[in-house]
């Protein structure tokens, strides 16, 4: 494996054989001894991967590895601890590590997470350098996420962007398609002639055929002058059409006739006008079967879907949920300071569906930062639909999300256990409220035996 890797451990035989092992492995080893040495290393080098015991002197693990992180985002931390417990686990989760092992441990199972570690790290970096290589006109309007979903979607931008092909960009309502047809065009030869918008659900067929096309004096009713097109306006740059699955039948088929040859006539006109414009199409609805109700032409179909870029729905991509909530609270600030958000009002946020997708996000922040009390967003703070799917605060960002609702489950019903199923104690036990440990209950179902159950409307009182 050729890798950077940082081993920080007071035991000074583990630390030097574990160095000795992975260096006959490839690897570049630096070994410290605290975790004040680890950080003064992690100032001074890049790692990739770092081998963290949860028990220094000075800095503890977890400390370090929040300290850590802060400096190198990409460096993915396996951390070691001779007293493992679940709530440490948890602990060490929550704080960004990748994995946990309890000593002692097998070599071979070590080299594995190692590995595991190893590629998610080169992963996200080569999703940051993607995101850094693509312009924004602004850092409010950049594309944010490096899950495989979204370094995907960098990556088409990236090709397809240089290209004068059309593009057709198909997802949700609220899921960003604007921002990817502003990011192919400020990252394409055009990026310094006009980038026009429209949306062909706003306007009328009407309205829209003009809005695109232009007309000339006289040619309707209140056409008191003569008005350019988007085409026209939007000469040398790029048109971005969204909802194009709105657009008539019949004003489909002029609009293929521009993207076939350029050519096209104002509202009422007889010279015949070229636009040399790049055209990026949107839509949130299925254009197949669009096609096969005979509501969109197939022959205009096929002339979008050259490059096609799906974004998919917020709720398949919640790893990037996290930075999301970094981004717009540090770009749409309200008030006189940046808010952060609680470990159980994230938590809420990454298990939420997000039916409106980013956009629902942004507004939902939005409003929490306006409740929030010192700047610190907590579950009172969100809607009652996003706060109901609070948890007692399990990340899923760098691990199996499975396994970690399996460790959750577990320490929940042993905490319920030792409180003779006494819900109202196992719920301060485990520093949560009665109404989240009764959704958790209700989450998990009944065990067989009847010993897990939901509340009775007496304990809830």
């Amino acid at each position: 494996m050729n890798a950077n890797l940082l081993i920080v451990d007071d035991d000074d035989q583990l630390r030097t054989t574990l160095a000795k092992r992975f260096t006959r492995h490839g690897m570049t080893v630096t070994e410290a001894n605290s975790g004040e040495a680890a950080l003064a290393t992690a100032t001074e080098g890049r790692f990739d991967i770092a081998l963290f015991d949860l028990h220094l002197p000075g800095i503890d693990g977890i400390e370090l590895l929040e300290r850590v992180k802060q400096l190198q985002p990409d460096l993915e931390v396996i951390l070691l601890t001779a007293h493992g417990s679940i709530d440490t686990a948890i602990q060490a989760m929550k704080r960004g590590a990748y994995d946990y092992l309890t000593k002692p441990f097998h070599l071979p199972e070590l080299e594995i997470h190692l590995q595991k570690a190893l590629e998610k790290s080169h992963l996200s970096r080569r999703s940051r350098q993607l995101v850094e290589q693509i312009r924004y006109e602004s850092p409010r309007y950049r594309m944010v996420g490096s899950g495989p979903v979204m370094r995907k979607v960098f990556q088409l931008i990236e090709k397809v962007a240089p290209t004068g092909t059309t593009v057709l960009v198909r997802g949700p309502s609220g899921s960003g398609k604007e921002l990817v047809a502003r990011a192919i065009h400020g990252n394409s030869p055009r990026r310094d002639q006009p980038l026009v918008a429209v949306n062909c659900a706003t306007l009328q067929e009407s309205l829209l055929e003009s809005e695109l096309f232009g007309h000339e004096k006289g040619s309707f009713t209140g056409a008191t002058q003569a008005k350019p097109g988007l085409f026209e306006m939007a000469e040398g740059g790029t048109l971005f059409i969204d909802e194009i699955a709105e657009m008539s039948p019949a004003l489909q088929a002029k609009f293929l006739r521009v993207l076939e040859n350029g050519n096209y006539r104002r509202v009422g006109g007889t010279v015949e006008l070229t636009a040399d414009v790049r055209v990026v199409a949107a839509t949130n609805k299925p254009l197949e079967q669009e096609i096969k109700s005979g509501k969109f032409r197939d022959d205009l179909y096929y002339r979008l879907n050259v490059f096609s870029i799906v974004l998919p729905p917020l709720c398949e991509r919640r790893e990037d949920i996290p930075e999301l909530v970094e981004h717009f609270l540090a770009t749409r600030v309200v008030g006189s300071a940046r808010s952060r958000v609680e470990a159980d009002a994230l938590e809420a946020l990454k298990r939420y569906d997000w039916p409106g997708n980013v956009r629902e996000l942004a507004n939902v922040l939005e409003r929490a930062q306006i409740l929030a009390e010192n700047h610190i967003i907590t579950l009172d703070d969100l809607p009652d639909l996003v706060a109901s799917n609070a948890t007692p605060g399990v990340s899923t960002a760098h691990v199996d999300s499975r396994h970690l609702h399996e460790i959750e489950k577990r320490h929940v019903l042993e905490v319920l256990k030792q409180c003779g199923n006494n819900k109202v104690q196992a719920a301060k036990a485990l520093g949560i409220s009665r109404r989240a440990l009764y959704r958790l209950l209700d989450h998990y179902k009944p065990e067989s035996d009847g010993s897990v159950s939901a509340a009775t409307p007496e304990e809830v009182k």
